[in-house]
């Protein structure tokens, strides 16, 4: 598929309606900006704009970016990070964001996933369903000293 070339003015207004349309990470609308066929130049040039009018913001985003998939998608610290790692949003920012996820809030959605888990596998017995539960919360990105504990509650019972 051959790029298109699109004049300056309408990529800026087409980028503009994209920054508001959701948060966005720069990378994201650094390879959209080139999709329109623009100059690294003229690219760094759009994006300082964009952050200028406050189209874009790398630090709300990774906020936002985190909110959302903790509390929507039940994402662990550990998965958002690689995530807005994906995105190159910077470490900085990605602290940030994970620092303005609620204790309270994601040690609940780590003990209601691991419930609802472990009363899932009634066929398993002992080790082989600890063994699934934590398996399972470490892939949905929560941290295995988090994990633990909980998994030994749920064992003796």
């Amino acid at each position: 598929m051959q790029k298109i070339r699109i004049g300056k003015e309408q990529a800026i207004q087409r980028i503009r309606h994209y920054c508001a349309y959701q948060e966005r990470a720069q990378q994201e609308v650094r390879d959209k900006l080139y999709e329109f066929g623009m100059t690294t130049p003229e690219v760094e040039e759009i994006i300082s704009d964009l952050i200028t009018d406050n189209f874009l913001n790398e630090a709300r985003f990774a906020e936002s970016f985190a909110r959302g998939h903790f509390r929507i998608k039940s994402w662990g610290k550990q998965k958002i990070k690689y995530a807005l790692q994906q995105k190159r949003v910077s470490p900085v920012n990605i602290k940030k964001a994970l620092n303005s996820i609620e204790e309270a809030a994601y040690k609940k959605t780590l003990l209601t996933l691991a419930t609802k888990k472990w009363n899932s596998l009634k066929e398993e017995r002992g080790m082989s369903r600890m063994a699934k539960t934590n398996s399972f919360l470490n892939q949905r990105g929560f941290e295995s000293a988090l994990i633990m504990p909980i998994l030994q509650v749920l064992n003796k019972k």
